[in-house]
């Protein structure tokens, strides 16, 4: 998912302060070196991509009716816009947590705080939305993401980034052979004692291991949006480290795979293409999948592959997947950051645009709430026309653009924040 919580202080569909320079969020830490407001705005931007990005997945035609430049940016979308949001949302953790200098003491526990608070009001907001629009939502999984993420939250950049690299080169040969245990009735068997897959189909074991998003791979992204929030983006040494970064790791992660798995590589999974042995299948933000372990659109067992691996091809939860994405991710991120810092013309106007990715939980949820309201199929792209789309995209930014003007945070974004207000009692 299709799956910034953005937020200048939220997660992967999360909440930001709008783009004018009295709402950062770093001005309330005047110890710390702020960056440039570009930085910032840059951020929200890559929220707002990624949230235009699941719209296309969701909204927009299938890849099979379209062609030339369409295809390209459906492809793009399908799974590179949830692997933004979530590495966003590590992002948004930090900015929680302490952006470049981490919180200690009293501030650092009430940040903790709020970070478990945000994690159980994601998890329970995403719980209900999956009992109306299925496992497609991302925002459980976010819950279940930053919990696991806060034993983190005062590492340095360098340790953060061995952490990611760590998982993403083991976590989906593990995947794999866990979902190789996991057999239908072992599933069902789990299934039955847990409350929360008898509420949404989405239980325990579908936010850790099988669903569309699942933790043990997905986490990868969240560790690495981490590392990026504690660099100074401002800075254009680090900035072009980055984007050689970004570019070394796509090209490397994806031309591997091409050279190992064959020209299907790359294929995306949510229609037509191979079935991932890891467990991987068509349907939510990109695909239904969770990397390795979706559960077959049928409910039935598969038989991994361990030729699979191989692979790379959207959502299909490899180590050469989430390299390659996390490289998009990267190369998205710093060019939203230098495009905002460099172009001033630019920033202005894409304001709008740029209003979307402060409120993108709200932007997230409801477009799936329009959906409804338009009985439109929620979480598949049944479209055979760019106009749904383009009608969703320009109702989002109009709607942003509107509300920032009178108000701080976005509907969502603002009860999202109030719910935090008891971690100010920690002592």
């Amino acid at each position: 998912m299709t799956k910034s919580q953005p937020l200048q202080e939220t997660s992967a569909p999360q909440e930001n302060s709008p783009p004018q320079p009295r709402t950062s969020p770093e001005s309330a830490v005047p110890a710390s070196p702020g960056p440039s407001m570009g930085r910032l705005v840059g951020v929200d931007l890559a929220r707002a991509l990624a949230v235009f990005g699941m719209y296309v997945v969701h909204i927009g035609p299938p890849l099979s009716a379209t062609d030339g430049v369409a295809s390209w940016v459906r492809y793009m979308a399908d799974g590179h816009s949830s692997v933004l949001f979530a590495t966003l949302a590590g992002f948004s953790l930090m900015l929680l947590a302490g952006r470049r200098e981490p919180k200690t003491g009293l501030a650092g526990r009430q940040a903790k705080a709020r970070i478990a608070i945000r994690a159980v009001v994601l998890l329970a907001l995403g719980t209900a939305m999956a009992m109306e629009y299925g496992g497609v939502i991302i925002l459980g999984f976010y819950g279940v993401y930053f919990l696991l993420a806060l034993p983190l939250v005062r590492l340095r950049a360098k340790t953060l980034a061995i952490i990611a690299a760590a998982l993403a080169l083991v976590t989906p040969q593990l995947s794999f052979a866990l979902n190789s245990l996991l057999t239908e009735p072992v599933r069902k068997s789990i299934n039955a004692y847990d409350p929360l897959h008898r509420l949404s189909d989405v239980g325990v074991l579908d936010l850790l291991f099988t669903g569309f998003y699942p933790t043990i791979t997905w986490i990868s992204f969240v560790v690495a949006g981490m590392a990026l929030a504690r660099l100074d983006l401002s800075r254009t040494a680090v900035q072009w480290r980055l984007a050689a970064l970004g570019a070394a790791l796509t090209a490397a992660a994806y031309g591997m795979s091409l050279l190992l798995a064959g020209k299907h590589a790359l294929d995306s999974l949510a229609e037509g293409g191979p079935s991932s042995g890891s467990g991987s299948m068509s349907g939510s933000s990109g695909s239904m999948s969770g990397g390795s372990g979706s559960m077959p659109p049928d409910g039935g067992s598969f038989e991994p592959q361990a030729s699979s691996l191989l692979t790379a091809g959207p959502h299909s939860g490899t180590t050469f997947d989430i390299i390659g994405s996390v490289g998009v991710a990267i190369l998205v991120i710093v060019g939203a950051t230098v495009a905002m810092d460099r172009l001033p013309r630019l920033r202005r106007l894409a304001k709008p645009v740029i209003a979307v990715g402060t409120m993108s939980l709200t932007a997230y949820v409801g477009h799936f709430v329009a959906q409804s309201m338009l009985s439109m199929p929620s979480g598949t792209s049944t479209q055979q026309s760019w106009v749904p789309l383009l009608m969703f995209v320009l109702g989002a930014i109009v709607f942003a653009a509107t509300w920032s003007r009178f108000f701080r945070r976005g509907p969502l974004e603002y009860l999202l924040n109030a719910a935090t207000k008891p971690a100010k009692h920690i002592r």
